[in-house]
């Protein structure tokens, strides 16, 4: 990661970022939705409806949330349909944002953990 990418501003982007990812994903639906677009390909809110048992204007509540999030893009099809294309580049940031949440953790956990496994002397002192 370059250097200016390590700024407060940076930060609280990628913050903003990973939240919106996450609010998308908290659906179950919604990650139907982006796994149908994975496995399918860019599709309409059509041919979404026809393979996730939800209406066609239920799609596209949701591909407008999942929009919203960075996770879908429109782009024009044949016929003035609109096709959505699944767009990884907010999950690659929210994924970069759990592991420094992680490497942020990793360490007093471990120390805690270390912590918890040694003998204290309480733990030596017999019960009568």
């Amino acid at each position: 990661m370059p250097p200016e990418a390590d700024t407060p501003e940076a930060r609280a982007g990628a913050e903003a970022v990973a939240e919106a990812v996450f609010a998308a994903l908290a659906d179950p639906t919604r990650r139907a939705i982006l796994a149908d677009l994975a496995r399918h390909g860019p599709s309409t809110a059509t041919d979404l409806a026809g393979r996730v048992p939800i209406s066609r204007q239920a799609v596209a509540k949701h591909l407008d949330r999942l929009a919203e999030a960075g996770l879908v893009t429109a782009e024009p099809g044949e016929r003035r349909r609109i096709r959505h294309r699944l767009d990884s580049g907010p999950m690659r940031v929210a994924q970069r944002y759990l592991a420094a949440l992680a490497r942020d953790w990793d360490g007093p956990l471990a120390a805690l953990a270390d912590h918890l496994d040694r003998p204290h002397p309480t733990d030596l002192e017999e019960t009568p």
